[in-house]
């Protein structure tokens, strides 16, 4: 295997429910092995922006209902919200409530990645 030492900045989507699952993604397996939490103040391997995207589960129910040929039942929405472990310190993280209009959840996003670090809620 290569290691890609490009730095190339990317977008990736995915649900990440778990802070495990996050630390995974950026330091890689590794992160599993130590079982140890993050510190603040670590220097990770990536630096990555997570994305939470909060919604009242009635809203996102109705979007999962308009959905045609999409993978997601509308009967693990609840699944999801259990296992859900929404993002904390240390993590570099945002929340972006659904509730928004889409321009304005755009832009939020956006503003995040051009500054480099979290904004505030």
């Amino acid at each position: 295997m290569r290691e890609d030492t490009s730095r190339q900045d990317t977008i990736l989507a995915c649900s990440a429910l778990k802070k495990m699952y996050r630390r995974v993604l950026i330091g890689g397996a590794s992160a599993i092995e130590s079982n140890q939490p993050e510190q603040p103040g670590e220097n990770p391997p990536l630096k990555i922006l997570f994305v939470h995207l909060d919604g009242p589960k009635d809203i996102i129910a109705a979007r999962l209902e308009k959905r045609r040929g999409h993978f997601m039942p509308l009967e693990l929405l609840q699944s999801q919200f259990d296992t859900l472990e929404p993002p904390s310190a240390p993590e570099n993280f945002i929340t972006v409530s659904l509730e928004k209009p889409l321009p304005e959840i755009l832009l939020q996003i956006e503003t995040a990645i051009l500054q480099g670090e979290a904004l505030p809620e």
